[in-house]
């Protein structure tokens, strides 16, 4: 068969790539491909192509940096990883819709320098720093900005998708049905910042983009427990906790419901200042917030531009375990739901969700962004694990202390039901695929990199009243 979409090794321009070299990868051959995947092959085959220019654009600007070893390590060591997800991808894309895929495709996975420069070698793939799949870096140089995406696969009309909601665990008899609402508003004081206190504590910009704080106040990077308890809350209720999740922002400049660039936005359409800026164009100027701060030019953000929206609606809802009763939440435990880096590491973090108001309860979407009808809002929801170790508030990669509960809504492996946060963010945004999640670089805006982040901040006397509301089957909150 002869090879479909193979992907070239672009050239250097002049004076690209330190050393004199290119990043040199093999072209991916995937032969024919079935109609059913060719919008999704296309895809991570332009992906590919993407990620070398990345690679040679970040060799060319660290010439003379790190030691022998550097480029292997840090510039084909990542590449690899992120080609071998992409093909992965590829495989997976042709195999659903009943086709064979070809053999031998994770043999176009590794890289190299070519043209006289370091690390002339193929690599290996090694496993990438931060491979959990958590919300942010490893405190090192932010990868340069990628331009694309999303994309318009990206979306889709919800009112064509086929309901896919599975109803939840029944209730065995002994389940705990309360619920405990907490109010924190809508991020009114404008809590903004790129960092993120759990993956990268300690690291200014350590998410690479922009989050939505509400609950404590005052959050960021260098935020301790001791400095959490002692500060002030958005929360009606007292609750200390702080929830957080990536900005949502419109892509629309000029107002005429379509993004300005085929194929995505990317540093030239900074109607919002680039990350965090204050300016506007078109509706994106009307709909988009004005309060949010400008971020250093220095922290590279460029990537994600457009107006920062502000949801009409946050709702925070503990709720109970279908199987029995819940414990407490131990003070300062931290939870992620979701992976904001789907596209390097797979989709097997991917839990976040997205729908249209009227929709929720037939239709929650994770790789695509919904298009809702007039009248309805977007919205994104976050069911965060609700299973405990029952020892850690923390683990190394900040997700092996806590887990989802079962299909019968068990805990197994000696793991103890508590209060489950659910998170529901409403916007109204406007019509078209003109809207997207603020993510990495290299994620391409995907809605698969959707996540939130929590750390309970709760004392002990309100974690008692949610858990004893929770278990004696109320309902409480504001």
């Amino acid at each position: 068969m002869p090879p479909a979409n193979p992907v070239d090794t672009p050239p250097p321009a002049e004076g690209e790539a330190g050393g004199g070299g290119s990043v040199e990868c093999p072209d991916v051959e995937v032969g024919d491909v079935p109609d059913a995947a060719q919008a999704e092959v296309d895809r991570e085959l332009g992906l590919l192509q993407r990620q070398i220019e990345e690679a040679n654009a970040r060799l060319a600007s660290s010439a003379g940096e790190g030691g022998p070893n550097f480029v292997d390590n840090a510039i084909l060591g990542p590449l690899a990883d992120k080609r071998t997800a992409a093909i992965d991808r590829i495989r997976i894309a042709i195999e659903r819709t009943g086709a064979i895929a070809p053999t031998g495709l994770q043999d176009f996975a590794r890289c190299e320098v070519g043209g006289g420069g370091g690390g002339a070698d193929p690599v290996d793939t090694p496993p990438e720093d931060g491979g959990d799949g958590g919300d942010g870096g490893d405190g090192g140089e932010a990868p340069p900005p990628v331009s694309g995406g999303p994309f318009p696969e990206d979306f889709v009309d919800i009112t064509t998708v086929t309901p896919n909601v599975t109803p939840p665990p029944a209730d065995n008899g002994n389940g705990s049905t309360g619920t405990f609402t907490v109010d924190c508003g809508t991020n009114e004081e404008g809590q903004f910042n790129s960092d993120n206190v759990i993956v990268a504590p300690g690291v200014s910009n350590g998410a690479h983009h922009l989050h939505d704080y509400i609950g404590n106040i005052g959050v960021d990077a260098f935020a301790t427990d001791e400095s959490m308890a002692a500060a002030d809350t958005t929360c009606t209720n007292g609750d200390q906790s702080t929830y957080y999740w990536p900005v949502l922002r419109v892509l629309d400049e000029d107002g005429d419901g379509t993004i300005d660039a085929a194929g995505g936005h990317n540093g030239d359409h900074n109607g919002g200042g680039g990350d965090g800026g204050n300016g506007g164009g078109g509706d994106a100027g009307q709909i988009g917030r004005d309060d949010v701060p400008p971020i250093d030019d220095e922290l590279d953000n460029a990537h994600n531009s457009g107006r920062v929206l502000e949801p009409v609606e946050v709702s925070l809802t503990f709720q109970g375990n279908a199987t029995g009763p819940v414990v407490d939440m131990p003070r300062f435990l931290r939870i992620i739901t979701g992976d904001a880096k789907t596209l390097t590491n797979g989709t097997a973090n991917a839990n976040a969700s997205w729908s249209c108001t009227g929709f929720e309860d037939s239709v929650q979407l994770t790789e695509q962004y919904p298009l809702c009808p007039q009248g309805s809002d977007l919205v994104r929801t976050f069911d965060f694990q609700s299973c405990w170790d029952g020892q850690n508030a923390d683990s190394a990669n900040h997700r092996t202390h806590v887990a989802f509960a079962g299909q019968d809504g068990s805990c197994g492996g000696g793991f103890q039901a508590i209060p489950q946060l659910v998170q529901r963010i409403v916007y109204e945004v406007p019509p078209g695929p003109v809207f997207a999640v603020d993510s990495f670089p290299e994620q391409l805006h995907h809605p698969s990199t959707d996540h939130g982040d929590f750390i309970n901040v709760m004392n002990e006397q309100l974690m008692a009243e949610a858990v004893a509301c929770i278990n004696e089957g109320r309902e409480c909150g504001p």
